[in-house]
């Protein structure tokens, strides 16, 4: 595996051992001239949440399945890797993230294919459980913030605390940007979306519980709209997240997108 980075390299043979200063933004030193969106072009962008990239060959098996389901992009929740950084793998894939400093827990991470990854202009790792990307358009550029929301049993005051640190992220957004928010939400919206209809369809699953209404005032408050919610889908595609002894199944994974814009030509 080739490793490159801006910042002081621990040790290369473990993944994630690479740091730089936290929130700080990264820009490529090379121009980005290839142009990830375009009128005639499908991007397919994914979310994942791993439980652990912390473990030998698991890199490896993330970027297999990317390439089986023909993704662009994905976001990795849970990544577990220290640091902040960026890694080149040995097929060419782009992998930027973003954890703890020393700790094996939480974390984010962004792989970009061998063929997208030039579109790169800059990224930031701005936490363990937030980070952001921006990639070169001809027509419109995208900002993609991957996110990895506090559980519905976490502290009133982290819950709070995370969607400031989102809200800060979005504002330095560039204004014409098309805005991408993914990941995992950690979030149950459900399937009444009474009051909530510009922000929500009907095709959540489940009961709405705590972070989902926080979900969908943040949403409401923002002019998102939740994409997983508009359309029918099957359960094996809805439901997308399932517990380590397989008896509970949620819908956890979430893509918002600026209701100005649009979702634009994706597939997800």
């Amino acid at each position: 595996m080739e490793t490159t980075t801006s910042g002081p390299i621990a040790d290369l043979s473990q993944p994630g051992s690479m740091t730089t200063p936290a929130e700080s933004l990264h820009q490529e030193g090379r121009c980005a001239t290839d142009s990830l969106l375009g009128p005639k072009t499908n991007i397919s962008i994914g979310t994942w949440i791993v439980r652990t990239m912390n473990e030998a060959s698991k890199l490896a098996q993330v970027i297999r399945e990317m390439k089986r389901y023909r993704l662009d992009i994905l976001g990795v929740s849970e990544c577990r890797w220290t640091g902040s950084g960026r890694q080149v793998s040995h097929d060419g894939s782009t992998i930027l993230y973003s954890g703890p400093e020393d700790t094996h827990i939480r974390g984010v991470a962004l792989v970009i294919s061998k063929q997208k990854a030039n579109t790169l202009l800059e990224w930031e790792p701005i936490s363990d459980r937030i980070m952001k990307a921006r990639f070169n358009s001809k027509h419109c550029k995208l900002t993609i913030i991957l996110c990895y929301a506090p559980s519905n049993e976490s502290d009133k005051e982290e819950k709070e605390d995370w969607y400031e640190q989102l809200q800060q992220a979005v504002a330095k957004v560039p204004q014409h940007d098309m805005l991408l928010i993914i990941g995992d939400m950690n979030a149950k919206v459900g399937s009444d979306n009474s009051n909530c209809e510009r922000a929500m369809g009907k095709h959540g699953c489940g009961v709405m519980n705590d972070n989902g209404e926080r979900l969908v005032d943040y949403c409401l408050n923002n002019n998102y709209v939740i994409g997983g919610t508009i359309f029918a889908h099957r359960d094996i595609h809805e439901l997308t997240w399932k517990s380590p002894d397989g008896r509970t199944s949620n819908q956890i994974e979430t893509t918002l997108s600026s209701m100005e814009n649009g979702v634009g030509p994706f597939k997800m």
